[in-house]
């Protein structure tokens, strides 16, 4: 008998983009419409937990309230909505109210009893909102697990055998509430593969495997490799580790406004592939949101459906785009035009992810040290793009507003791009002409396109979120274009005389990472400025 396949989506409502729960039932009904039967509500602090007043203070979380009408009315369109939550790291945002016991300022303190009884707290709250008996616990990427206030208190044990301790306790606590667990895998292949996730095919220590208890059902997250056999290798790993393995893919919606829907679409075939070689039934679409959540879900529906078509043996491209535009009323090849924004001085692999539409962005027209990655010229290519964005823009109803967006992000770009290449090579030429002509065009028409950009992207933001976490796009963005009226004022003062010298001008921009290409940049406080922010 042929086991019944589990295709689902992985909502991150975490980095500040909270889902409104109009747009998410939206959601529900378009995954129903393309096969999904699945949505995974990555929560780490953004729902309510009983008796934890600070949890989730002021981050638009998810009352009981909402929890349960999210849960029903997914069970009425036939989609199992399962809480995915942390119980060890990624708990950086709670950490700031000091209400409970870290071991890092992002690990929870193992062994102290406030940890479970927390844990306890969550587990309780999310039974009486949530139908489903499935939970994911996270436990990823805890990469500093004893290494705080943990090695203080208790002194030094291996990463392993803390894992195992705590996952024994969370497990207990599970069995209260009738809770079949879920964890990322990475935490079971770090302490022996020398800190990696991924390894050739291998036999696994068996210590490892007997650490992993057997109603706890581990997932391997993979969204960044193109190479089948290393899905092959790592299914066959995993296999080791329990016959109910869950397979995680990505459809990328985290490196900044725009999406990369061309290196999900290379990922995710090969992994589909080898899933169906080791009969692997269960798998769902990690959508993040690092940095912010910038990227609306819906840019992805490509990947979605391509993905959704190939799990059930889908795979001749022509009809997947038949059947895409039949069903969303837009080209499958025109909804990829929302990645252009970030095709712009492509490496060679030109699947690879980059983000230039966030860091040229956001980089300093003075200090701008990613200035070393832009290819002069390159910034003419975003009106080609604006105009192709706004041309879909104006065919859908429904999704024109995605397309304006990145389309009147493309106008800003077009001058921002090279803005501080161009500004400071005529600066260190001493070309006061340019300089005033840079001021009052290319600064002038940013601040007027900057402005326009802004009000899309709200408009996309509330549309599709709540407000929470919009106050620190604000904060970003209207950043920016105070400092872009800054330095045009000190441009302009510069050529009347009125200053002597602009000293960030004067330096060198030395290379970053790539010369020329554009690379992966995703973190607003690193790409903004060198100085601490």
């Amino acid at each position: 008998m042929k086991k019944k396949t589990t295709l689902g989506v992985m909502l991150d409502v975490s980095r500040n983009a909270v889902m409104n729960m109009e747009n998410l039932k939206r959601y529900f009904d378009v995954l129903k419409k393309m096969g999904y039967n699945c949505v995974f509500l990555y929560a780490e602090d953004t729902y309510e937990v009983e008796g934890d007043p600070y949890f989730g203070y002021m981050r638009g979380r998810y009352s009981k309230e909402e929890m349960r009408e999210m849960d029903e009315y997914g069970r009425s369109v036939g989609i199992e909505v399962i809480p995915c939550i942390q119980t060890l790291a990624h708990l950086t945002r709670i950490s700031k109210w000091n209400q409970y016991v870290m071991d890092t300022p992002d690990i929870l303190m193992v062994d102290d009893e406030s940890t479970y009884e927390f844990i306890d707290r969550m587990f309780k709250t999310l039974s009486e909102c949530f139908t489903t008996k499935r939970i994911h616990v996270g436990m990823d990427e805890a990469h500093m697990l004893g290494r705080g206030k943990h090695l203080d208190k208790y002194g030094y044990e291996t990463v392993d055998v803390l894992m195992t301790r705590h996952l024994d306790r969370v497990c207990e606590i599970a069995k209260k509430y009738d809770y079949e667990l879920m964890i990322w895998s990475d935490m079971y292949f770090r302490p022996w593969n020398n800190g990696d996730y991924y390894i050739g095919k291998a036999e696994m220590p068996e210590e490892y495997i007997k650490a992993l208890p057997s109603n706890v059902i581990p997932v391997y997250w993979d969204y960044y490799s193109k190479d089948p056999q290393r899905y092959d290798d790592m299914i066959y790993n995993h296999t080791q580790l329990s016959d109910k393995t869950w397979f995680a893919g990505g459809a990328w919606t985290w490196g900044g406004f725009a999406p990369h829907n061309g290196c999900s679409i290379k990922c995710s075939p090969p992994a589909i592939e080898a899933c169906k070689k080791y009969g692997i039934n269960n798998i769902f679409v990690t959508m993040w949101g690092d940095n912010g959540a910038e990227c609306s879900k819906y840019s992805v529906l490509p990947t979605l459906f391509l993905i959704a078509e190939h799990v059930r043996g889908n795979t001749d491209e022509a009809l997947i785009k038949k059947k895409f535009e039949k069903l969303f009323g837009i080209g499958f090849d025109e909804f990829l035009l929302l990645d252009t924004p970030n095709n712009v001085a492509l490496p060679e692999d030109t699947s690879n992810p980059v983000c230039p539409c966030k860091y040229m962005l956001y980089s300093d027209p003075f200090v701008g040290f990613p200035d070393s990655t832009v290819k002069l010229g390159e910034g003419a290519k975003y009106p080609e793009y604006a105009a192709a964005l706004y041309n879909v823009a104006k065919k859908s109803r429904k999704y024109g507003y995605l397309f304006d967006s990145m389309a009147k992000l493309c106008d800003v770009l077009a001058d921002k791009y090279e803005l501080g290449v161009k500004t400071r090579n005529a600066y260190k030429a001493g070309d006061k002409t340019e300089l005033y002509r840079l001021a009052n065009e290319e600064y002038t028409r940013i601040e007027k396109n900057l402005r326009a950009f802004i009000k899309a992207f709200e408009k996309q933001w509330m549309k599709e979120n709540k407000p929470y976490g919009f106050e620190v796009q604000d904060a970003r963005l209207g950043g920016l274009l105070y400092r872009i009226g800054s330095c045009k004022k000190r441009l302009t003062d510069y050529c009347k005389g009125s200053l002597d010298s602009i000293p960030e001008l004067e330096e060198d921009i030395l290379k970053y990472k790539a010369e020329g290409e554009s690379i992966y940049l995703n973190l607003y406080a690193n790409n903004v400025t060198s100085c601490v922010m």
